[in-house]
């Protein structure tokens, strides 16, 4: 069976003509066999995508025609079996969602800490670790020590910043997301706001599991990923995680043991925040999985849309 390669990569650059993209760069993807999620916006690009290695280098190459793509910092892994059922170019605003149009991550930014000295950092005492992930990413896993903003949606974490940092007398901050994204926003509205020393992880999450030794790591838990396998582990392995078709969380096999758990239909998280009527056309829904799959074809689950919005965050 031919591996399955996923590509993660988000860039940052004055992009006025990205609406001209969309077309061309779902051609190329389909002509070489890749699925994901691309997203463009007068920011920048943010994507995803996964198919054979010669696909993916196929999509990268027709990127890098373009100065301002020519070297995309790649997080590479692989999948068990295809991460995506289908491939959305889509347009945007912005290209991770914070809503504050008056920073601008190309112009001003933290301090970039590699993977293999982000160890020294956060174990510094003075400096204050802030996971600028939503809380059910956060849930299943995140750095020893690290502050959880409890966001629901990153378009709340400037509230959160405003309160709890920037009011500060000269905080030492360290920021990490999965694939840095969020941290060039997140770091740009703390330096635009006038903290000095900021930092955040180069890679995000998924570098830094990829880079450093599992019996040298920090990281407990697993990292959410944005895509069908839910999860990943050290060395980027694919984890135990798993998707509930109603909410979109993260589950895991002790979910699964509830009596709240129904696959397809319900889990621990969301039981008591869907009515019967929601529970039943899940039921419905999952008939129609079922009866697709004894057809030989695929039915496209709802928790495609949950997982694939911000993809390389």
């Amino acid at each position: 069976m031919t591996a399955v390669h996923v590509a993660a990569f988000y860039r940052f650059v004055a992009f006025p003509d990205f609406e001209e993209w969309q077309i061309p760069l779902r051609e190329v993807c389909a002509a070489s066999g890749v699925h994901g999620t691309i997203l463009l916006a007068p920011e920048g690009l943010n994507s995803t995508i996964a198919g054979t290695e010669a696909g993916l280098r196929a999509v990268l190459d027709f990127l890098g025609e373009d100065e301002r793509f020519r070297e995309l910092e790649i997080k590479w892994s692989r999948a068990e079996c295809a991460p995506f059922a289908r491939l959305k170019v889509r347009l945007k605003e912005e290209i991770v969602r914070m809503g504050v149009p008056t920073i601008d991550p190309t112009k001003l930014v933290g301090t970039y800490v590699a993977p293999e000295d982000w160890n020294a950092l956060i174990e510094d005492p003075d400096v204050i670790v802030v996971d600028t992930r939503n809380d059910y990413e956060v849930a299943i896993g995140t750095f020893r020590g690290a502050v959880d903003p409890g966001l629901a949606s990153f378009r709340e974490f400037p509230e959160w910043l405003e309160s709890e940092l920037v009011a500060r007398e000269h905080p030492k901050v360290a920021m990490f997301c999965t694939g840095g994204i969020r941290c060039e926003k997140s770091t740009a509205f703390l330096k635009q706001a006038g903290v000095e020393e900021v930092f955040h992880l180069k890679g995000g999450i998924l570098k830094y599991l990829e880079s450093v030794p599992e019996e040298d790591s920090l990281w407990e838990g697993e990292c959410y990923v944005f895509d069908e396998r839910v999860s990943v582990k050290h060395g980027l392995a694919q984890g135990s995680y798993e998707l509930c078709w109603a909410c979109g969380d993260p589950i895991h096999a002790t979910d699964m043991e509830s009596a709240r758990y129904r696959f397809g239909v319900s889990c621990p998280r969301c039981f008591d925040n869907t009515t019967d009527a929601q529970k039943e056309r899940f039921r419905e829904r999952l008939k129609q999985v079922e009866l697709a799959a004894a057809r030989g074809t695929t039915h496209l689950k709802s928790s495609e849309s949950v997982t694939a919005e911000e993809p390389g965050a």
